[in-house]
């Protein structure tokens, strides 16, 4: 995704989330699995709550029954009456912290293990959609959902759902002590609740707008940072500091606009109630104190009902500062479930690969892993029945039309064959659609017109799993995962020995330098790599691709990063890892093209020419210019 889009879309106006309740519905159904542990939480909730309560209510007859009637007459008996009433009070409270202290501590595990949950449902469906999406999404905004918006949703579950469940029991408790005491005062909070009310759902509303836009440029932040990073080396070479510096500049200030505008609702919102609060405990002191003059409520009343005053405003303060914290969380989970419902990658094929043997009369039983041969199981959706065919790497294109926007095709009415063993090498300017076509094979895309057949088998009859499973790709971008090099090298087949992984080095000729590194094929790798070149990168890539052991094999560019010296160093192994499989090469350097049994030569999308490097040159065409234009094609 380029800069400019990204800055576009920051700026887009704020948006509420689309279905709160679905959400919320979403985020509990998590939970389900801690009803046990819940129920004790609301219970410890309860407990706490009710002690907040009940404490506070004993100040009435702490000071009517005690200490009014002591400073007229003072006896040992109203003074012990007072020391009970006094530690009674102080167990209830200290009962009630326990109780606070235990309901925080479960959920905090109870949201851990609910995170862990959803970031593995969130890994888990990320890598089984298409490729096509990971076109449209920049790393920065897939990152952002495993980070920035699985911690709002900690924060979240771990202290606002108990803060709102305590808040609101504590309301509800307290407004029914007050009614009881007092309908009078409480007529008068009642009228400062409405206002409270509607300052909340006004500002808070406001601040609810812009929370889904902050979430959004936080991830356009990370995704520019991310590739800043990644590309530092470019960015240097060009000379473009300060333009990154003023696209950055840009990114930024959509984030500091949008958190500002989404935090300065919030942040005002607890000033704002807070000084509601102490208003109408105000209101409430002077009210109290006439009934009072009036002998219309005790002295302990006005003290207690003051005292419910303060305890109800405060949840109503927690609920206005809670409200920052949760509807960040909801924009944030809205991301999480959007890319979890993403529709998966669709494999309706049936044909699987097996190792099979031969028996005397030449036919195809199964057996164990590698007892054998590869080969196709065929049931027949017809008959019930099932063939079994040899897998020989014969490849073919028919007729095939693909595009990856609607009405610009990239690919229009290829077709070609591959026979078993056959080298297939295409060449042609860059968007010509040389590297599409590799990725028909596998199925990263599907062809919505033509066909394509792998050993007479139309390849969307073949599962995905086992149709990858038999093709092996070195790429012009060589990854290279956090892990030793025996590690990286098995990438290509998990289940290899170290003795495979060994040989698989050898026939790529990356032994050697394998061996002078620190600690050999034990040397850990991070970083993608870093600290090997290039070309020794490109081997271990070419290494991993062999010990795969595939019928086909691509290679996508696979020797552009490696020099002339290095290139001839791999050419040897590169034709033993080749020999008797079926190979599609794209390649910028004749060395790589001049052998090949046909070459294809592609322009917008056609097969312009075909045949192999004398066939081509003797045609005086397209293949000839390039060959005596320039010694790499591109």
């Amino acid at each position: 995704m380029s800069t400019s889009s990204k800055v576009k879309k920051s700026q887009l106006p704020p948006v509420k989330p689309r279905n709160t309740g679905k959400t919320l519905r979403r985020i509990f159904s998590y939970l389900g699995q801690y009803r046990m542990l819940l129920v004790f939480v609301v219970l410890a909730i309860l407990i706490s709550s009710g002690a907040q309560i009940f404490g506070n209510a004993m100040l009435k007859t702490i000071i009517d029954d005690c200490l009014t009637p002591m400073v007229q007459n003072y006896s040992d008996d109203l003074m012990q009456k007072f020391l009970r009433l006094v530690l009674t009070m102080l167990g209830i409270f200290v009962l009630g912290a326990i109780c606070s202290y235990l309901y925080s501590y479960i959920m905090l595990k109870i949201s851990t293990s609910t995170l862990y949950r959803i970031r593995v449902d969130l890994f888990t469906k990320m890598e089984k959609l298409p490729l096509r999406y990971f076109d449209s999404k920049t790393h920065g905004e897939l990152m952002s959902r495993f980070t920035n918006d699985t911690d709002a949703l900690r924060e979240m579950l771990t202290n606002s759902v108990t803060s709102f469940i305590s808040s609101i029991i504590t309301v509800v408790g307290i407004f029914c002590m007050m009614f009881y005491y007092s309908w009078q005062l409480t007529l008068m909070v009642i009228v400062m609740l409405i206002v409270m009310i509607n300052v909340i759902r006004v500002i808070g509303g406001k601040s609810g707008n812009y929370f889904k836009n902050q979430q959004e440029a936080l991830g356009n932040v990370n995704g520019f940072i991310e590739e800043m990073i990644e590309g530092q080396r470019v960015v240097k070479v060009f000379r473009h500091e300060q333009a990154a510096r003023e696209d950055f500049r840009q990114i930024n200030e959509n984030l500091r606009d949008s958190a500002d505008k989404a935090n300065t609702f919030a942040n005002i919102l607890m000033p704002i109630i807070s000084n509601l609060a102490n208003l109408q405990y105000a209101l409430t002191a002077i009210l109290g104190g006439i009934l009072a003059i009036a002998n219309i409520l005790t002295l302990g009343t006005v003290v207690v009902f003051m005292q419910f005053t303060r305890s109800f405003s405060m949840p109503l303060a927690q609920m206005s500062q809670q409200l920052n914290a949760v509807l960040s969380a909801l924009a944030g989970a809205e991301r999480i479930f959007a890319l979890i419902d993403e529709e998966p990658e669709i494999d309706d094929g049936y044909v699987t690969l097996i190792n099979a043997q031969e028996d005397a009369n030449g036919n195809l039983t199964e057996c164990g892993q590698r007892c054998g041969q590869w080969a196709w199981k065929h049931p027949h959706q017809t008959d019930g029945t099932i063939t079994y065919h040899k897998v020989e790497g014969r490849v073919d294109f028919d007729h095939v039309v693909f595009s990856y926007e609607e009405g610009k095709p990239v690919l229009n009415d290829i077709s070609l064959y591959a026979k078993p063993g056959q080298k297939i090498a295409f060449v042609g300017s860059t968007g010509a659609g040389k590297t599409t076509i590799t990725n028909l094979i596998n199925r990263f895309y599907e062809v919505p017109d033509g066909k394509i057949r792998y050993d007479g088998i139309n390849i969307s009859k073949i599962k995905k799993d086992d149709l990858r499973r038999s093709l092996a790709m070195v790429l012009q971008d060589t990854h290279l995962f956090t892990g030793t090099v025996l590690d990286n090298i098995r990438y290509g087949r998990l289940d290899a020995t170290d003795e495979e992984v060994i040989n698989a080095a050898k026939l790529a000729n990356a032994d050697s330098f394998i061996r002078h590194l620190p600690q050999g094929y034990h040397t850990r790798l991070t970083a993608d790599g870093a600290n090997l070149s290039q070309g020794q990168r490109q081997l271990l890539a070419i290494a991993r691709a062999a010990v795969a052991d595939p019928p086909v094999l691509i290679l996508d560019e696979a020797t552009s990063s490696i020099d002339t010296r290095t290139e001839k160093l791999i050419e040897k192994g590169m034709d033993s890892l080749m020999s008797g499989r079926t190979v599609f090469v794209i390649a910028h350097r004749l060395s790589t093209v001049r052998n090949a049994d046909a070459i294809m030569v592609l322009e917008h999308g056609r097969i312009i020419e075909r045949g192999n490097h004398e066939e081509l040159l003797a045609m005086k065409g397209k293949y000839y210019q390039l060959y005596n234009g320039m010694f790499e094609l591109s």
